[in-house]
């Protein structure tokens, strides 16, 4: 027994080696902020992001906030027993972690600070996107601060605030031609396959980091999902996230993945919107003038993490050196991700489209900022670029006219290449070797050249 406890004590010892959840996410001075301000502050976000990290840790905890978790099956019992009498109960401040298991909570929760509106009474963490789930949303409406842990990004792993969006919004971006930069594509390819979650960093490549990915799939899909919804075959769930990983930057097409999985249309889109609510998948919707048409055009999907899209195509950095149309869909995958957790904290605080026209141009992400003017992003998987791979920015720049600010083409070579004053082709790892302290100055001075633009609705706010 005593060689047992030994050996058990050795593997989790063996894995703590390097844990990076001591890693500081940039998420938290907007927490800090949030409370400030605000009666609640719910950090969503799918499951082993870290979120229970970041609400105990001593920045947040210093505050003398009670904690509970309702993964406690006592905490959680007792909430669902008398949601009334619970809230009654609690100290403030309070911090209430995984509250999606009891729904019931949201409304008292409301009306409790609808009596006592005081900035930071709670501190929510959740790992089911609100946003889509009405009854909930609705109850945290014009109380709340919604802020979503991603994955760890490439900057916090490096220690690096990112500033690279701001960048891109600033009237002088920071590269300089010629300057040589990146990664080797190996390395490159290595991080993407890796993720970003924080548990699976700690463990070796290979078997280690399959047996985890297996293991997350299975305790999402079956404890996260049902808990959501009951639905009669779970099965087709793990089925359907295979086949989107398999179609990751296409289009969103509800027909044809019918016809692929055998489920009819109605039960399909339930299943997907599962998917979405777990932070699982996400989708990016087409760019357009007319601000009612980018919500019914077809959007493109995503996975949330580009580790855990490897695990489910089975990928190895081999496959990708030598599979250029596999390479290029997966790092498009792994930039999309690496932006939206920018965004977070950026000051741009941008929106996400694509941009496609009828006769087949397109660019990859486009990044709206509140005055309306965008910012053109293309992926390219190869080493090397030509006059080809911008077409795309410069269409989408002829089309949109005052609107438009920059363009980059982020790609697997080690240059800074200028095509054009503002059209530039950067090393993929420009994304986090730009530390945001270094682009404060740049990013201060907005592009105020063009003509000024009608000011668009913002985003919405819960």
């Amino acid at each position: 027994m005593g060689l047992q406890c030994l050996t058990l004590w050795l593997i989790i010892i063996r894995d703590m080696v390097d844990y990076p959840a001591m890693i500081r996410r940039h998420l938290s001075e907007l927490v800090l902020a949030a409370l400030a301000d605000t009666p609640a502050v719910l950090i969503n976000g799918a499951r082993q992001t870290g979120k229970s990290t970041l609400v105990q840790s001593a920045e947040l905890t210093r505050q003398g906030r009670q904690y509970l978790t309702f993964d406690d099956p006592g905490v959680l019992a007792a909430a669902k027993r008398d949601p009334n009498g619970f809230v009654a109960g609690l100290s403030a401040p309070v911090t209430l972690d995984e509250v999606q298991h009891v729904p019931e909570l949201f409304p008292v929760i409301k009306g409790d600070i609808d009596r006592k509106r005081e900035a930071g009474r709670y501190l929510l963490t959740g790992s089911a996107n609100v946003m889509v789930l009405p009854k909930l949303s609705e109850s945290l409406a014009g109380r709340v601060e919604l802020l979503t842990l991603w994955p760890f990004s490439q900057g916090e792993m490096n220690g690096v605030r990112e500033g690279f969006i701001d960048a891109l919004f600033s009237k002088q971006p920071v590269w300089s031609a010629g300057k040589p930069g990146g990664i080797r594509r190996t390395e490159l390819f290595e991080k993407i396959l890796a993720g970003g979650y924080p548990p699976v960093l700690a463990r070796k490549p290979g078997a280690r980091r399959k047996a985890w990915f297996q293991s997350y799939l299975t305790t999402i899909l079956q404890r996260d999902v049902r808990d959501l919804t009951h639905i009669a075959d779970v099965t087709a769930v793990p089925r359907l996230l295979s086949v989107v990983a398999s179609r990751v930057g296409g289009l969103l097409n509800f027909a044809d993945l019918s016809r692929t999985l055998g489920l009819a249309q109605t039960t399909l889109k339930r299943y997907f919107a599962l998917l979405e609510a777990t932070f699982l998948v996400q989708l990016l919707r087409p760019w357009s003038g007319n601000l009612g048409q980018r919500l019914i055009q077809t959007p493109k999907v995503y996975l949330d993490d580009a580790g855990l899209l490897g695990h489910l195509l089975g990928l190895t950095v081999e496959r990708l050196e030598v599979d250029g149309t596999l390479a290029g869909g997966v790092l498009e995958n792994f930039v999309l991700m690496e932006l939206r957790k920018q965004a977070a904290w950026s000051e741009t605080q941008p929106e996400f489209f694509y941009w496609r026209t009828a006769s087949g141009q397109e660019v990859d992400i486009v990044l709206e900022n509140s005055e309306g003017r965008v910012v053109g992003i293309e992926i390219k998987a190869s080493a090397t670029l030509g006059g080809s791979d911008v077409r795309g920015l410069q269409a989408m720049a002829a089309a949109m006219g005052a609107r438009w600010i920059c363009g980059v083409v982020l790609y697997t070579g080690t240059q800074v290449i200028p095509f054009a004053a503002n059209l530039h082709g950067l090393p993929v790892s420009h994304l986090w070797a730009a530390d945001g302290s270094t682009l404060q100055h740049a990013a201060s001075r907005r592009h105020v050249d063009a003509a000024p633009l009608p000011h668009r609705a913002g985003k919405a706010r819960v």
